[in-house]
């Protein structure tokens, strides 16, 4: 996976610090979609190791991982593995990971360990990290790295809550840490078109975020659920369904807003 120009990757988290919004489910088909035309990295950054699972990696080989990472124990080359799909490797992750935020709390530049593990990689046009929920070192580490977040945001009541709480991390973030960190975009997930307050919610957050909203939405949909527990990705699992259908929508926007902030 050389890199014949030598350029960067860009690196996109995928956070929010509620659960159960669609982070990892966002992960991992966003990256396959992806790597169609991209070559793609994901960094599971999430103890539970979720994406791991989700494209296949087994338990009992995930060493070196994203723990042995961040603690300086492995580089990224040794770290990363491929996926089984052309193009998409992962660093993995299990639960040692949590282990990290307690060991680096007292060490100097705890923040950081994350974006000096991926300085100077090349090979890949495009790096997203899975983060965990919550406001912890570890989602901390994930925006210090990155370029830029996107927000899964589930089409539920609270939901401007969730995404506030998640502007005010990243506003914090761009004063303390990464300056240069941008909002990619916002993203509607679990869209039950059944129910008025999917459409109510999809309304609100539209009004108030306008463009920085994804005009693709994530619906629910039972064959994207099904996926992760036969460790494939819902557009390898069911390729027609709508929620394949959707993150290859999405991988399109992204790209497109890769295109329009790089001119």
């Amino acid at each position: 996976m050389a890199d014949p120009e030598g350029r960067a990757p860009r690196i996109i988290a995928i956070a929010n610090q509620k659960g159960g919004v669609g982070k990892t489910t966002t992960a991992i088909n966003l990256a396959t979609a992806l790597a169609t035309t991209k070559r793609v990295l994901i960094v599971d950054l999430d103890p539970q190791g979720n994406a791991s699972t989700g494209l296949g990696i087994d338990r009992a080989a995930r060493d070196p991982n994203t723990y042995h990472l961040l603690t300086g124990e492995a580089s990224l080359a040794e770290a990363a593995r491929p996926t089984g799909i052309p193009d998409l490797a992962i660093v993995p992750a299990n639960a040692d990971l949590a282990g990290a935020e307690i060991e680096l709390v007292d060490s100097e530049r705890r923040e950081y360990r994350l974006k000096e593990a991926l300085a100077g990689v090349r090979g890949y046009d495009y790096i997203l990290i899975d983060c965990p929920p919550g406001l912890t070192l570890l989602m901390l580490n994930a925006l210090v790295a990155a370029h830029a977040v996107l927000v899964p945001l589930q089409c539920e009541f609270l939901a401007l809550d969730g995404v506030s709480q998640a502007m005010q991390t990243i506003e914090r973030v761009q004063r303390g840490f990464n300056p240069g960190l941008a909002l990619h975009g916002i993203l509607l997930t679990m869209f039950d078109q059944r129910t008025n307050l999917s459409d109510m919610v999809a309304a609100d957050v539209r009004n108030y975020f306008g463009d920085k909203v994804y005009a693709t939405v994530i619906p629910r949909n039972v064959r994207v659920s099904e996926a992760p527990s036969h460790g494939k990705p819902v557009l390898l699992y069911d390729y027609r369904c709508s929620g394949s259908e959707a993150y290859v929508n999405l991988a399109g926007e992204v790209l497109k807003r890769e295109r329009e902030s790089a001119a």
